[in-house]
């Protein structure tokens, strides 16, 4: 290879160089950002109390007063993100979660087939109403260590929507609790 197309060849590479070059110039020119008036960008941050203060969670409506405004047809609705893991026919097999047939008044932790955490299993008792609802609002609270990784129900009209529709679920659905045996606000039941 002689000088010459050695000279072609580096001015060919140094040609494309130069202009990859003014045309990123030529496109920084056309398609400049706008400068900003102050450098960064704003945040939004909520205003937290004092170090140490803990915010006043509003409490719920007791169960009892809940369940009375309660439609099988909305705990239906509602019930429908659980159907994703459990069933809730009779006879119905097991499925991520347990079948959920006749689960008010149950003994925790018992259908037949489906292997518990051991949370769950030693939790002991029946399904009440007050379990269910506490159950429902936080699983992992109510049993530590369960395998259910549904993270709750937030609402509690919806929980009892929920409850209604799960005793609606059984061959003798339990009596569900009225709000006039509920305790009035700030009184504990003996």
């Amino acid at each position: 290879m002689d000088s010459f197309e050695l000279n072609k060849i580096l001015g060919a590479v140094l040609g494309t160089c130069l202009f990859l070059l003014a045309l990123n110039i030529g496109a920084g020119a056309v398609f400049a950002p706008k400068k900003m008036e102050k450098p960064g960008y704003d945040v939004v941050v909520q205003e937290k109390g004092k170090p140490g203060e803990t915010p006043a969670a509003t409490p719920d409506e007791p169960i009892e007063k809940l369940l009375a405004s309660a439609t099988i047809d909305r705990g239906a609705n509602a019930a429908k993100k659980c159907a994703a893991c459990h069933t809730f026919g009779k006879g119905e097999p097991n499925r991520i979660g347990p079948n959920l047939y006749g689960v008010v008044g149950r003994p925790k932790g018992t259908e037949g087939g489906f292997d518990y955490s051991a949370g769950m299993k030693s939790k002991g008792g029946n399904w009440t109403v007050e379990d269910l609802n506490a159950f429902l609002a936080n699983p992992k609270g109510f049993v530590p260590g369960t395998k259910m990784t549904f993270a709750g129900v937030s609402r509690g009209s919806e929980r009892a929507d929920v409850i209604v529709f799960l005793n609606s679920k059984s061959d003798s659905p339990q009596p569900l609790p009225k709000a006039a045996e509920a305790a009035p606000a700030g009184e504990k039941k003996q």
